[in-house]
């Protein structure tokens, strides 16, 4: 691979904070209730093993990024690998796992909305979202990295101070005997009461939850020193991994973990029965905080990746060029018409689109991190640990797919990723032959 020079203006620790920006969204916020739902107590070990397949996939795609700086990432370093079909089936699979995955986030913002607007309907919610996420993309970069700091901090603050209130909590009810202690002697007791096919269905939104450290990839090419990516990393999912297991035992030693909702988040439903003036209030806002950065963080890599694409003519050329503003409209107006139609299918089936698109999503991103895996190993010189590692990280991702087939929702949403790549699969066939066709020519 080929060095390239780095013209960036990030620091190390603000490439940090932007991971952390666009990590900590509903993938945790709320999709921790479904992993919950699976997994039960023993629920901290499928958030333990996504971490460390996440630093797994991380750590391998920023040794490539620093041998060779490119905005398109994983995407350039799979066509380098194996080709242009390579490049080509790559970007798209993680563009529509991006797109599902700002579908969920829209669903999810409609949901939480409704708490305060209980009359607003989930489509006109989610129009809303999808519109202001669009004005934060004509920003820039400079102003998706200001958005992304500030709501990355904010989500950070919640979570401490619901580790902080939680801590509290406990004491004061060890000191008084109340249910408190009922809640954590029962789910001490019943830990496992899910078993391994528990910890198996958990795994895959335990890995929804680490969704976005891809992003960080992409932006490696902005740092001032990108030999610094890896530091940027490690610190930033040390950081988000002890924040989440402490976040999610606090809440297990607060209520019984029957008691959590797969509609509601896992932070709501632990305080609610303590009766905290405005904490409902004050969680439902950092949540659609969180649910909007995140969707914001895929309009991002989306718009980036789409870029790419047209410019190596893996998708129409137009859809690269930009106006007077330095701006894309044409990948904008791709995106928003992916939108449009999101709002649609969410329109039309309400009640399971979010754990559909959710479980669908998930698997598509972790098809494209099995991808980056598979290039690494491909691509750089590894030494025997390296290969050790690579070979855990492709298991774990192995083990999680294979969980979905464990049961009906995710099952289908397994079977919705499949249809995506069969289709992404014949496109590339077609394209490849066009273009092969087009050189003899």
């Amino acid at each position: 691979m080929t060095s390239k020079t780095s013209k960036g203006k990030l620091s190390w620790w603000q490439l940090s904070l932007l991971g952390i920006g666009c990590t900590l969204g509903t993938g945790f916020f709320l999709g921790t209730s479904m992993a919950i739902h699976k997994s039960g107590p023993a629920v901290v070990i499928p958030f333990l093993l996504a971490a460390i397949a996440t630093y797994i996939v991380y750590d391998a795609l920023v040794k490539m990024s620093v041998e060779n700086p490119d905005k398109g990432s994983f995407r350039t370093y799979a066509k380098q690998a194996f080709g242009k079909w390579a490049g080509f089936s790559n970007g798209w699979i993680y563009l529509i796992s991006e797109m599902l995955i700002m579908g969920s986030q829209l669903m999810a913002l409609g949901i939480f909305t409704k708490l305060w607007f209980p009359t607003l309907p989930l489509w006109v919610a989610a129009s809303i979202y999808a519109a202001l996420g669009l004005a934060v993309i004509l920003t820039g970069m400079k102003g998706f990295e200001n958005f992304q700091n500030i709501f990355g901090a904010l989500k950070a603050a919640a979570i401490v101070m619901f580790i902080v209130v939680a801590v509290l909590l406990i004491i004061k009810g060890i000191n008084n005997d109340s249910t408190t202690l009922d809640s954590l002697h029962a789910n001490y007791e019943e830990f496992f009461s899910q078993g391994i096919k528990g910890i198996w269905l958990g795994l895959l939104y335990a890995f929804y939850a680490f969704g976005g450290i891809e992003v960080m990839g992409l932006v490696v090419v902005d740092l001032k020193n990108p030999q610094e990516a890896p530091k940027a990393g490690k610190v930033m999912l040390i950081v988000i991994t002890i924040i989440f297991l402490m976040a999610i035992m606090l809440a297990l030693m607060l209520v019984s973990w029957k008691d959590f909702n797969m509609e509601e988040s896992p932070f709501i439903t632990a305080l609610r029965d303590y009766h905290i003036p405005f904490v409902a209030d004050i969680f439902n806002g950092i949540l659609i905080i969180a649910g909007f950065s995140t969707m914001v963080a895929s309009l991002y890599a989306v718009v980036t990746i789409l870029i790419t694409l047209a410019e190596d003519h893996d998708a129409p050329a137009s859809l690269a060029k930009k106006g007077k503003m330095k701006v894309p409209f044409p990948a904008l107006l791709f995106l928003a018409s992916g939108l449009i139609i999101t709002i649609v299918i969410g329109f039309l089936m309400p009640e399971k689109i979010f754990e559909y698109l959710m479980t669908a999503a998930g698997l598509m991103l972790i098809y494209n991190w099995l991808f980056i895996l598979v290039t690494y190993a491909k691509l750089m010189e590894l030494s025997k640990w390296d290969h050790v590692k690579n070979a855990i990280g492709m298991l774990l991702i192995g083990v999680t797919v294979s969980g979905t087939l464990g049961e009906k929702t995710s099952r289908l949403g397994f079977f919705v990723s499949l249809l995506f790549i069969v289709i992404i699969g014949i496109a590339t066939w077609i394209v490849m032959k066009r273009q092969k066709h087009d050189k003899h020519v």
